[in-house]
């Protein structure tokens, strides 16, 4: 017999769980699909803390959206009494004419958002782990700080599941086909099809996405925790989160959690994979060499020894901004790829509009510039 649903979500990670959430909490009969249980640490949706902030340096445009997912945060927070974010604040700095702090200043000017401005000295009073070049810039965004990324996930898993969603993992999907009005999902579990379908598989998304043909790059992001002393760089002193833009690439990181390292890593760069999941998960020495090296110029009273690692995936879309739309030939399918490396602040509220999308073929939220049809010469 051919399980039907409402809505199939393929994929359950940061965004797919919030996508589930919204469909389940909206009365529909849903299921999410993953190969993997929630807050697993082979995609991109894993690794303690991902940074949230208002004064988006990489475009205006997302600031709405971004200050919608805060909302949303909150509200999941009181909904399973978790605590899933810390405002922390964030440090922001490079060169005066770089993309960083202009672009947070940029849009802190068009949204009317609070920023402090700091020069190098500036840096060093306040934040006295920190040192940077003196003719470099900073910015501080108090009402920043960190998402606890595997909690976020589990607890919109968890709120759907309260509320009547079906959860499939340890299923891997062969491919999805439109089927009149509706969509049939093959898996190696058997068939599936359902009235909607909601495409947030991360890394696999170039091939449940091919016929786009738009094209989306993998790359292997390393994370590093390494010795630092919490009375420094710890959150309970008052340390910030961190966005550095230098001459080597661009880098960031957290306050220090109590009994941990500090976390800190490249956002720039990262080696191309070919399948998601056949990745090097140990640290690669050249890679290592870069970290120590931004921690020896930039956090100078913290250590270059590592006492933990991990390794995360970025989907890169060709513009580095996200690709959020419905399917330009099959209006049943909607999806969330290509998030670049700075996706999943948004999850809560990306969630919400993959919902909107799917039941109601568009949504008021502000996504025009995220659609696929850019691609489209």
């Amino acid at each position: 017999m051919i399980e039907t649903y409402d809505a199939v979500v393929l994929g359950v990670g940061g965004v797919g769980s919030a996508a589930l959430f919204q469909l389940a909490q909206r009365g529909l009969r849903v299921l999410g699909i993953d190969r993997f249980l929630p807050g697993h640490d082979h995609g991109s949706s894993h690794g303690q803390t991902r940074l949230i902030r208002q004064a988006y340096h990489e475009q205006p445009s997302y600031v709405p959206l971004v200050q919608r997912a805060y909302a949303l945060w909150e509200d999941l927070q009181q909904r399973s009494g978790r605590q899933l974010y810390r405002q922390s604040g964030i440090l922001e700095t490079g060169p005066a004419d770089g993309s960083v702090v202009p672009g947070v200043l940029a849009s802190a000017r068009q949204h009317g958002l609070e920023v402090e401005q700091f020069d190098a000295a500036g840096v060093s009073r306040r934040f006295p782990g920190f040192q940077i070049p003196e003719d470099y810039a900073a910015v501080f965004e108090s009402r920043a700080g960190y998402l606890r990324v595997e909690d976020c996930t589990r607890t919109h898993v968890d709120q759907a599941l309260l509320r009547g969603a079906e959860l499939r993992v340890g299923t891997s999907i062969s491919s999805w086909q439109p089927q009149g009005g509706s969509i049939r999902i093959l898996t190696d579990r058997g068939e599936i099809h359902a009235g909607r379908a909601i495409v947030t598989a991360g890394a696999w998304a170039r091939d449940l996405l091919a016929d786009l043909k738009i094209p989306l790059t993998v790359v292997r992001k390393p994370l590093y925790w390494v010795a630092a002393p919490e009375n420094v760089y710890g959150e309970q002193h008052g340390s910030p989160g961190f966005i550095m833009e230098t001459t080597d690439g661009h880098f960031y990181g957290f306050p220090q959690l109590p009994g941990q390292g500090l976390k800190c890593a490249e956002h720039s760069g990262g080696l191309p994979v070919a399948d998601p999941l056949q990745v090097e998960r140990r640290p690669l020495p050249e890679e290592t060499v870069r970290v120590q090296q931004f921690v020896s110029r930039y956090l100078p009273r913290a250590a270059t020894e590592t006492v933990d690692f991990a390794v995360c995936l970025y989907t890169l879309s060709p513009d580095r901004n996200f690709i959020v739309d419905r399917h330009p030939e099959h209006e049943q399918v909607s999806f969330a790829a290509g998030l670049s490396g700075h996706g999943f602040k948004f999850a809560s509220v990306l969630g919400e509009v993959l919902a909107d999308l799917s039941q109601n073929g568009h949504t008021d939220l502000p996504i025009d510039f995220l659609s696929c049809r850019r691609f489209a010469a």
